[in-house]
């Protein structure tokens, strides 16, 4: 847990830094990736670091002020990050799908789907701390989430509505984005080469980066949105609490991922972090201007744009 969280605030704050530094990097795309890995970060200092203490201390010692913060902290971040990725799907369904400009996504609507994705996480987590739900020790007791056990009306209620909300609602949008995203791959891998074709290819391996860390993502965390649904339909269901905190962990891992999928599948981001990282020196200068046939953000942005 120390490990995968040191890395996801390290690779996190890399890709923040570097989009900031580097205008070019700049897409609309860009706005929610950045939001990504800032809902990381906070996964990881809020939620993977704390863990990580109280556990090898064997019992949480941040007391019930420390417990409530760090579950809101969580679900917070952990929900902006399902909604952004939510966003991220639309936009590639949209760029992908209509490729020729008859509906665009714009740097305005990439802020928009942002600032609405943490608006929302925030409106469905607060009520925790005004009376309608909690947060609970969860697993081994050594970590804070919405407390699902409970069967109280009121808890179940807000479980209830919460996790259709912000659970359910995104991963539809993601499910149909990508759904149809993907049929529409399949019909361009169809097509001859040309300069529209070249321009779908470029959409194409965006959409995959893409692809990949929305896969990371459910991957993750669906095992522990699995273990909340069925605790919540089942109240005579006990799980182990060595079990339980497996998906936990698994989850909390997540914010690692993100930045690596998108450091090794983006070569434009690459060539501006490895310099950031190295101090400036680039070994992959020399030839990272010989070849355009592996495509980028920035010039899938741009031959839409041509186009």
């Amino acid at each position: 847990m120390g490990v995968f969280s040191i890395l996801g605030v390290v690779l996190n704050i890399l890709v923040i830094v570097v989009t900031v530094r580097h205008k070019q990097l700049r897409q609309p795309l860009s706005y929610a990736l950045v939001s990504l890995a800032v809902c990381d970060l906070g996964c990881a200092v809020c939620g993977g670091l704390p863990t990580t203490v109280t556990t090898a201390m064997g019992y949480f010692s941040l007391g019930r002020v420390g417990c409530t913060l760090e579950g809101f902290a969580v679900a917070f971040f952990g929900i902006a990050s399902l909604c952004t990725i939510g966003v991220i799907s639309v936009e590639r369904y949209i760029v992908v799908c209509y490729p020729m400009g008859a509906v665009r996504f714009q740097t305005r609507h990439a802020i928009a789907g942002v600032v609405l994705s943490w608006v929302w996480s925030f409106v469905w987590n607060t009520p925790p701390l005004f009376g309608w739900g909690s947060y609970e020790l969860e697993g081994i007791k050594t970590s804070c989430a919405p407390n699902w056990n409970s069967r109280d009306a009121g808890n179940m209620s807000y479980i209830v509505i919460y996790f259709s909300l912000c659970f359910a609602v995104p991963f539809s949008i993601i499910t149909v984005s990508y759904v149809r995203l993907l049929w529409t791959l399949r019909q361009v891998t169809k097509l001859q080469v040309s300069e529209a074709g070249r321009t779908h290819r470029v959409e194409v391996q965006v959409a995959r980066m893409v692809a990949a860390m929305v896969l990371a993502f459910l991957v993750t965390w669906l095992p522990y949105a699995s273990m909340a649904l069925a605790v919540i339909l089942d109240s005579t269901l006990k799980i182990d609490p060595l079990i339980a905190v497996l998906p936990v962990f698994f989850a909390k891992s997540s914010t690692v991922y993100n930045p690596i999928i998108y450091v090794f599948m983006n070569r434009q981001f690459r060539n501006y972090a490895i310099p950031t990282i190295l101090c400036g020196w680039n070994p992959n200068a020399p030839e990272e201007d010989t070849s355009d046939a592996e495509p980028t953000v920035a010039s899938s942005y741009k031959s839409q744009r041509d186009l």
